[in-house]
């Protein structure tokens, strides 16, 4: 890392204020000449900060929102409400050269690396396209074929010229993915939106590419989004956790403090359901079976107040009427949960 790369460690690359989007629904015969207008809120009031060097962890359940999240933030999907802003400055882009100049600074890498890369084409034809749409003045054969190896060998498939010929078809998963983020990285970015990047993957070569982007993350400075629903990893992985829930932040601090001393109830069900193989059968908590009981909630139309409280083993009568703001935790500077058990004022659940 240069001198000038670690002077600006820790600088504020991405943020996403109070970043919301509904999806609208299609009526159905009953409803065609309704006023009427239901919506999915997929993501509800959205704060993050992406910052260089580190990586954030967004972790939660399927449907809870992450991945939409992740698409708004590479401006895949247009907002509803709320801000993103790069470096400061609020952007919004719909196409063109816009978004071109825009996806040069914040790449994404998608959670199946198979579907993700055309088939048709060889990894030399998804590297090449990707410096030349970002970063080809005036290369030469020879400059661009560097190039070429520079990428490959960055993600550590080597030699390169083992790889450069063969089409996705003709690696592995993780060989797959390691393209796939070598591809990103052609166009020099400063944040990484990495969307369940080795939920596709064998368990015994998740750790390589998490390694992997753990090593990027510090030779090249960059601000990384880690989308998971495996908790245990984002502990590994990250510097940051935030918990998403139908929606909505739920908690948030540094990634040993959320996973070891959680303070959500959700939280504490996400680390409960986690496999541990210290934790033998005959040794279940009894209560565990009254913990989290029933479904997500409808997003069509979503609870009142919190919206765990119809799951949550402690819920208190203002948690379906109120929606819970974010309140500190404990002496842990950061940690912070969206749970009334936290107000001052609240009451003791029966």
């Amino acid at each position: 890392m240069t001198q000038d790369a670690k002077a600006r460690a820790g600088e504020v690359v991405l943020e996403a204020i109070g970043l919301t989007k509904h999806f609208p629904v299609r009526r159905g015969l009953r409803k065609l000449f309704s006023k009427e207008r239901p919506a999915v809120h997929a993501v509800d009031d959205v704060r993050l900060t992406l910052r260089r060097g580190q990586v954030v962890a967004l972790v939660g359940e399927s449907g809870s929102g992450k991945s939409t999240v992740a698409r708004l933030l590479a401006q895949l999907y247009p907002r509803t409400d709320g801000d993103i802003r790069l470096h400061g400055e609020s952007t919004t882009v719909k196409g063109g050269g816009a978004f071109r100049a825009y996806a040069a600074r914040v790449q994404m890498i998608f959670q199946d690396p198979f579907a993700s890369l055309n088939p048709v084409h060889t990894i030399r034809y998804h590297l090449t396209r990707s410096l030349k749409i970002h970063h080809n003045a005036g290369k030469t054969d020879a400059d661009l074929e560097n190039a070429l190896h520079e990428l490959l060998t960055q993600v550590s498939l080597t030699p390169p010229e083992r790889y450069l010929d063969k089409f996705p078809h003709e690696l592995s998963g993780g060989q797959r993915q390691r393209v796939a983020i070598a591809r990103a990285l052609g166009a020099r970015p400063e944040a990484l939106l990495a969307d369940e990047p080795v939920s596709m993957l064998d368990v015994s070569i998740r750790l390589g590419v998490l390694n992997l982007l753990r090593d990027l993350k510090e030779r090249l400075n960059l601000a990384i989004l880690y989308i998971t629903h495996d908790i245990a990893s984002a502990r590994y992985f990250a510097d940051e956790t935030l918990v998403m829930y139908a929606g909505r932040m739920v908690e948030g601090g540094d990634s040993e403090t959320v996973t070891q001393t959680p303070a959500h109830p959700y939280t504490r069900l996400l680390i409960d359901s986690a496999p541990d193989p210290d934790r033998l059968a005959g040794d279940a908590d009894p209560l565990d079976e009254d913990r989290g009981n029933g479904e997500p909630p409808s997003l069509i139309n979503p609870p009142s107040g919190c919206r765990f409280h119809p799951r949550c083993p402690s819920a208190m009568p203002r948690c379906s009427t109120d929606l819970p703001v974010r309140l500190e935790i404990g002496d842990v500077p950061g940690h912070w949960a969206a749970c009334w058990l936290y107000d001052a004022k609240a009451e003791v659940p029966a």
